[in-house]
């Protein structure tokens, strides 16, 4: 199960009915509290496509609706409305939608009545979903249950990534393990963008006690005090960098214990860039914590002013679920990674939302009730919805003993051509041999470095043997070009390095991406050192190198060079075994 789900199972835990009617003929009016905002908005747009759909674009600030409608485009008819959410019974009345979607938040400032519209839609029998991801709220949205199956609605909460999409991936690797522990992290790309409702309710627990299931107990850390490290990497994909996360109060950290009894720990944090920020914000929570100082939520707007314009480096986000277990009587690590490019990204929190509102369109109604939203949704419904977009997903099993290729590249080293799959499918002791082509580059620098690494003289039709070696935990390439000996260390990377391949040459060491494209396999440089020293990204030796496989045989074609020095050499030739 390293790369795709199984397919589910048959029993039906979400509550959804398939084909039961809806007691109104359809789904065409959504009334969206926040619509105009970041988690409203993207979702107007998500259903953008459905001509039926009419969306009531609702919030305190009447000319940020009609700014939003004004500029709306797509086959759904939007409207604006002025609506303060104290004052929602009597739009319920007045307009009767179908479905109202809370977008607005932040949950965790509701007040004294925080469930004021759930009780409003459950008196006026209109269905609700939200975006919630205060844990205290969603968890505690079940005391509502029995109100809401006597109207026969349903009142679902924490529909977004947290928690239905942790849900769903746990529910999957729970097939094949008992979960004894979990951590988990999102990582929005810096472009993004940040409302600052969201702001107010993170940095407003920054320091404070977050409630969180651990060492088989319930138990408390201290929101954005406590962090890990973590690289998201979807096998065959190019990798995030490795992020910084820091403890974030979350629904999945009280509502996901409950549906695995095994499970002791829980942990979930968000992976915000730049790191700087990110650190800066980390150290006023520690004080907060340990000096028992006031809330920082009067510097939420400093900070969301500053992380809306900091925006810089690559233009990714990403997703991961760990869990660690026992399987067949062995210890286990499993995870599942998320990766999604550009703007693609800061959709997937809407997504949920936009595929319950698909399912009731086709008929498929959740069960009446109020309960938080985990089961809502399986891997399959986000298959459906991350198809045609630049979002990938893969599981991931730590395989120590796999060869060293294989542990890096996880279950797309299947994908790979057969030579290259016989090549590295492999920890023994191996030679190959054939042939190369070696070009240089000019200038005093490309020649300096060629001789203090030992890269091999320029010339066509070169003969080239390869010894590949175990050593260290990794593997000792030995190239013998014409009979001159030029040696690196390949292994795989940790900490900083995880999930990359790290390939040492004497004093210099350059971590790779290998990446699965075309029938080919890229080597693709992240991070170097100097004795051990990570050095600058701006002086980072550059190059395109990839494996491919042609009439039969294993190809190369490796070029390096560097900023300010151009081509220092370049080989590409074939290779069979001995």
């Amino acid at each position: 199960m390293d790369d795709k789900h199984e397919g589910t199972t048959g029993h039906n835990p979400s509550g959804w009915s398939g084909g039961q009617a809806h007691r109104r003929s359809s789904l065409s009016r959504i009334l969206i509290l926040g619509g105009y905002g970041v988690f409203g908005g993207r979702l107007a747009r998500l259903l953008a496509d459905i001509p039926q759909m009419e969306l009531t674009i609702s919030g305190r600030d009447l000319a940020r609706a009609e700014a939003f409608c004004a500029t709306y485009k797509g086959n759904a008819r939007v409207r604006p409305l002025k609506l303060n959410r104290l004052d929602i019974a009597q739009v319920l009345a007045a307009d009767r939608p179908d479905l109202v979607v809370d977008a607005s938040g932040p949950f965790q400032d509701y007040g004294a009545n925080p469930y004021g519209v759930i009780e409003a839609c459950i008196a006026a029998r209109v269905d609700y979903l939200d975006f919630a991801d205060a844990a205290d709220f969603v968890f505690g949205v079940a005391a509502l249950d029995a109100k809401a199956k006597e109207a026969g609605i349903f009142a679902l909460s924490g529909v977004s990534s947290f928690p239905v999409l942790t849900a769903a991936v746990l529910r999957e690797l729970a097939r094949t393990m008992d979960i004894i522990s979990v951590d988990g992290g999102i990582a929005p790309s810096p472009y993004a963008g940040i409302g600052l409702n969201v702001m107010r309710a993170v940095v407003g627990y920054a320091g404070a006690p977050v409630k969180l299931w651990r060492d088989g107990k319930p138990g408390q850390g201290m929101g954005l005090a406590e962090s890990v490290r973590f690289t998201v990497a979807v096998p065959g994909k190019l990798p995030l960098r490795n992020i910084h996360f820091s403890l974030v109060d979350v629904p999945d950290l009280q509502v996901i214990p409950p549906e695995h009894p095994t499970l002791q720990s829980i942990w979930m944090g968000a992976g915000p860039v730049p790191e700087i920020l990110h650190r800066i914000l980390n150290l006023l929570a520690t004080a907060r914590a340990h000096a028992s100082l006031p809330s920082l939520e009067p510097l939420s707007p400093l900070f969301y002013w500053v992380l809306n314009r900091m925006r810089f480096g690559e233009h990714r986000g990403g997703m991961y679920v760990r869990a660690h277990g026992m399987a067949e009587g062995k210890p286990v690590e499993r995870s599942w990674h998320l990766l999604a490019e550009g703007d693609d990204g800061p959709y997937i929190p809407s997504m949920a939302i936009e595929a319950m509102v698909r399912k009731l369109l086709k008929g498929e109604r959740p069960a009446p009730g109020a309960r938080p939203a985990t089961q809502a949704l399986e891997l399959a419904d986000y298959d459906d919805l991350f198809r045609g977009r630049s979002i990938h997903t893969g599981f991931r099993t730590d395989d120590p003993a796999a060869p060293l290729y294989k542990r890096i590249l996880g279950s797309a080293f299947e994908s790979l051509p057969g030579m290259l799959r016989e090549l590295h499918g492999t920890a023994s002791a191996r030679q190959w041999q054939g042939s190369a082509e070696v070009r240089h580059g000019g200038g005093l620098i490309a020649r300096v470095i060629r001789a203090v690494i030992g890269f091999p003289k320029a010339g066509r039709n070169v003969p080239l043997t390869v010894h590949f070696s175990p050593e260290d935990g990794g593997e000792r390439w030995t190239r013998t070009f014409d009979g001159k000996d030029f040696s690196s260390h390949q292994s795989a990377g940790t900490g900083r390095d995880e999930h990359l391949l790290v390939e040492r040459f004497g004093l210099v060491s350059f971590a790779l991406a290998l990446v699965v494209e075309e029938n080919r396999l890229l080597l693709m440089p992240r991070r170097w050192s100097l004795l051990g020293i990570p050095m600058p990204g701006f002086m980072l030796p550059k190059g395109i190198s990839f494996e491919h496989e042609e009439g039969g045989r294993f190809c190369f074609d490796v070029e390096i060079s560097a900023p300010g020095v151009g081509l220092i050499v370049a080989y590409k030739g074939k290779l069979h075994p001995m």
